[in-house]
């Protein structure tokens, strides 16, 4: 195939999208849906598709011979710019596809990246795209000196190329080492900010990308953050006061979503930004009812939160999106699989109520409620009584006060047993855990009493 002109065009590149099949498609009617969203969100527009079922890929091309052929002549006849593949290449596949082609070759995680690193806007977003792109071009240094071959050095490109190779290899590898220097600080200034929330209760979304966990926040905190109908419209955490009913504000914390294949690199990268998951008392699992692919994605969010070392966390399944659903009989077919879930459409509002129940049944297994005696004139107690729980009562005798409020097991020890004596009343059991991401029932356990010396 001869060398294709520079492209002068400025409308956005034209993506064929290519994917081989080793095991049954997520979406038998169209396999590459997903694909076709992350190249549009990178910017490119989608002229054909080509699918290839193989028991194992090509170690040359990834694509066999024939599919190679046919794909040649797709680009020739859409005059394409770049191919897309739903798989991750080798750098050795990716450089035999791009001379086969004579035009670049992506591959899933090359086109995640790129769009992380197009969306990334703090500090702390950026050092993480940029770290992951770099652990992932490290091996493909040599693809991108392809342009030295036009020069006669000899065998193996001897002399100025090679040199620049390896001063380019160098060069990474510091700038790596010195990334993740700079990310070991941003994580250790997240694991402080969290700390230091540790006296509130914490709540996490969790879920696919484009689940629509902002739209949630927003609805749930009256909170103005960036919500749109497109994948990874959110990379940086944000947290904001939720008030719950039951006893008062917890945090609730907004994180980046997840994805099938979801690069490893990017998970170890973003581990900061995660920190709010990895710590959250609570986790709310958002899943997308209206997509076909629905149980996939589910599935997959927990695989990414095992990864990170989180799957046995409280966590409620939320069904979000169900009046995207065309009838009640594709509602109840949704709700059968998932019995347990709460289904909720946050761009409408319903079924929120239902939410803050449940999430505060939760979040109550680790609440005592308990009597607080102490001096009606310890103001600085009253009041953080009245912002870390919820006073139910109080009481008042000549020389002191009984607040009778509920409050987080954790933080009974911070109560100053030289202040006050915290008398913990006997809790009754309760039934099974509303909305649940389990399979099983959970109760919380009796309440142990709680005394300490005046």
């Amino acid at each position: 195939m001869r060398d294709r002109p520079l492209s002068t065009r400025t409308e956005p590149e034209r993506a064929i999208l290519v994917g081989v099949l080793l095991e049954s498609p997520v979406d038998p009617t169209r396999p590459l849906a997903e694909l076709a969203g992350l190249a549009a969100t990178a910017g490119t527009a989608v002229m054909a598709e080509i699918v290839q079922r193989r028991d194992h890929p090509d170690q040359t091309t990834y694509l066999g011979k024939g599919k190679l052929a046919e794909l040649v002549q797709l680009v020739e006849h859409h005059d394409a710019d770049v191919v897309i593949f739903d798989n991750d290449l080798s750098p050795a596949q990716t450089r035999n596809l791009e001379r086969a082609l004579s035009l670049k070759v992506l591959d899933r995680s090359e086109v995640i990246l790129d769009i992380f690193a197009a969306r990334a806007r703090t500090h702390e977003a950026r050092l993480a795209v940029e770290l992951a792109q770099l652990e992932y071009s490290l091996p493909r240094l040599k693809r991108m000196w392809t342009h030295l071959s036009r020069l006669k050095m000899g065998v193996g490109m001897r002399g100025p190329g090679e040199k620049q190779l390896e001063v380019d290899r160098r060069l990474v590898e510091k700038r790596i080492h010195d990334l993740k220097a700079d990310l070991a600080t941003v994580h250790g200034r997240r694991e402080r900010e969290v700390a230091a929330r540790r006296d509130r209760m914490t709540v996490s979304l969790v879920g696919y990308t484009n689940a629509g966990k902002s739209t949630l926040m927003n609805a749930l905190t009256n909170a103005d953050v960036l919500a749109a109908d497109q994948l990874f419209a959110t990379l940086d955490t944000r947290t904001r006061r939720w008030r719950l009913p039951g006893w008062g504000p917890v945090l609730l914390s907004d994180t980046v979503g997840f994805i099938r294949d979801l690069p490893h690199r990017l998970i170890a990268s973003f581990k900061a930004t995660l920190e709010e998951t990895l710590t959250a008392d609570l986790l709310l699992h958002v899943a997308d009812a209206s997509s076909p692919q629905v149980d996939v994605q589910v599935e997959a969010v927990r695989g990414v939160l095992a990864e990170l070392g989180v799957e046995d966390k409280d966590a409620l399944l939320v069904l979000n999106k169900i009046d995207r659903l065309p009838d009640q009989a594709a509602r109840d077919r949704v709700l059968a699989r998932y019995p347990h879930a709460i289904a909720i459409s946050a761009r409408e509002g319903t079924g929120l109520a239902m939410l803050a129940r449940a999430a505060s049944d939760s979040l109550g297994r680790s609440f005592r409620d308990v009597d607080v005696e102490t001096n009606p004139g310890n103001g600085r107690l009253l009041a953080w009584l009245g912002s870390h729980g919820e006073v139910l009562s109080r009481q008042f005798t000549a020389d002191r006060v009984i607040v009778h409020c509920r409050i987080p097991a954790a933080l009974l020890g911070r109560i100053n047993p030289a202040e006050a004596t915290v008398v913990s009343h006997v809790e009754p059991p309760r039934g099974p855990m509303v909305g649940s991401d389990r399979t099983e029932t959970a109760e919380s356990p009796p309440a142990a009493p709680v005394a300490t010396p005046g």
